[in-house]
């Protein structure tokens, strides 16, 4: 072999070994001496940074969500890992309290939000690698004006007389009644049937066809969360209610023999001389539910029109006792101290009330007043009869007793 084909045989086996310990040093050998250990652990570093959390976190509402619901919407949850921290705060930086499961997979605030509201919510959890991954979210409550409420009677855990509807009066009209009626359900531990009924667009009252039952238990359930009720109008209530039947209390009111009689489950307990509407100013008749109860309350004849000539009322007693509701428009059972005992049972006196002796203070415990208003909750039932008017109407107060069951039943959306 030439000089010159020995020393091209020496430089091509040095390339080629030059490239063989290149691929080897590239492949992460263990040749410490060389260097190549820490090469490949910040290599194997920087791929690791670049692998991406298998923590898999939602945030619900979702970002940029409005009209969002105030009952228990907010929620942030993970799969594939544990949340680590989880802040949310209003628009101006108030912290909202909040709750992170036991398993660390999911957290809700403490409280229902508030309407018109900016939250902004940031979560961090880890996966099984402890590598981190984030989310952020922003979202608004609903407006006032965007959504409805409906107050409601009885109140929860109250107990009541038999013929106490539920009444429901909503803030926004509805114009879709059967959607709104589909989130609302009564029922009674007696098992009576149910129906509500739509006076108009803004109230609803429920009810069985005859009184409940003496001691049952009637459930409200609120399911409206979300709910339209008209173009653009959405609820925001979740709630249950709950409330007892008490005794069958039903009094009896006979202006002719102007008397009344008091029954408990169908029998006679008392029997109270009364006096009614006179002959101008008569009281209705029909079925009516106690509302209210006052101990005292004040009467002027300008809130129901009563005024004589010069627009002054006809009448002005600012302590009214034991004054018990029957209608919303101001028919009352209350006492009567103004007039001579010997009115009670024998004439009709009032101005479309009806009137039982009492003593002035409303502290006397031995009047025919003070025993029916001790005796009476909210809920029980005065029927009234031979007075000359018209039957009450059944929206004027709880009154929707004066409509037969088929009559009723037609009043449901659904």
């Amino acid at each position: 072999m030439t000089d010159s084909k020995r020393r091209k045989g020496l430089m091509a086996a040095s390339a080629l070994l030059g490239g063989v310990l290149v691929l080897t040093a590239c492949s992460g050998s263990d040749d410490k001496a060389s260097g190549s250990g820490e090469s490949s652990q910040s290599q194997a570093d920087a791929a690791a940074a670049k692998k991406s959390s298998q923590a898999d976190i939602t945030i619900t509402p979702k970002d940029g969500s409005d009209n969002a619901s105030i009952n228990n919407s907010a929620a942030v949850t993970v799969s594939k890992g544990t949340l680590t921290g989880v802040t949310m705060t209003t628009a101006d930086g108030t912290a909202v309290a909040g709750t992170l499961s036991a398993d660390k997979t999911s957290w809700k605030p403490d409280a229902q939000l508030e309407r018109s509201t900016t939250y902004k919510v940031a979560a961090e959890a880890k996966d099984s690698a402890g590598l981190v991954a984030s989310e952020n979210a922003s979202f608004t409550t609903v407006s006032p004006s965007n959504s409805f409420i409906g107050t409601f009677t009885p109140e929860d855990g109250s107990t009541v007389g038999v013929g106490m509807p539920v009444s429901i009066n909503f803030d926004k009209q509805i114009t879709d009644k059967a959607a709104v009626q589909k989130g609302i359900t009564v029922t009674s531990s007696s098992g009576q049937e149910v129906v509500c009924h739509w006076f108009s667009t803004q109230r609803m009252d429920c009810r069985p066809e005859d009184y409940w039952k003496e001691n049952s238990t009637v459930t409200l359930k609120l399911a409206l969360d979300g709910v339209q009720g008209a173009s653009g109008v959405y609820g925001v209530q979740q709630k249950t209610v709950t409330f007892h039947i008490g005794r069958n209390q039903v009094s009896y009111v006979d202006a002719k023999t102007k008397e009344m009689k008091v029954t408990e489950d169908g029998k006679t307990i008392k029997t109270i001389p009364i006096s009614a509407g006179s002959p101008e100013h008569t009281t209705y008749e029909g079925i009516m539910v106690m509302s209210e109860k006052y101990k005292q309350t004040r009467m002027n004849g300008t809130t129901v029109g009563f005024t004589d000539n010069d627009g002054k009322a006809e009448y002005d007693i600012k302590d009214v006792p034991h004054a018990i509701r029957l209608t919303s428009s101001g028919t009352f059972l209350h006492g009567n101290y103004w007039g001579a005992k010997s009115v009670f049972g024998a004439v009709n006196t009032s101005h479309g009330c009806v009137g039982l002796s009492d003593t002035k203070g409303a502290n006397d415990t031995t009047t025919p007043a003070y025993w029916m208003y001790t005796h009476s909750i909210i809920g029980d039932v005065v029927v009234v009869s031979n007075t000359g008017d018209k039957t009450v109407a059944p929206d004027n107060g709880l009154n929707g007793w004066n409509m037969n069951w088929t009559q009723w039943k037609a009043g449901s959306a659904v």
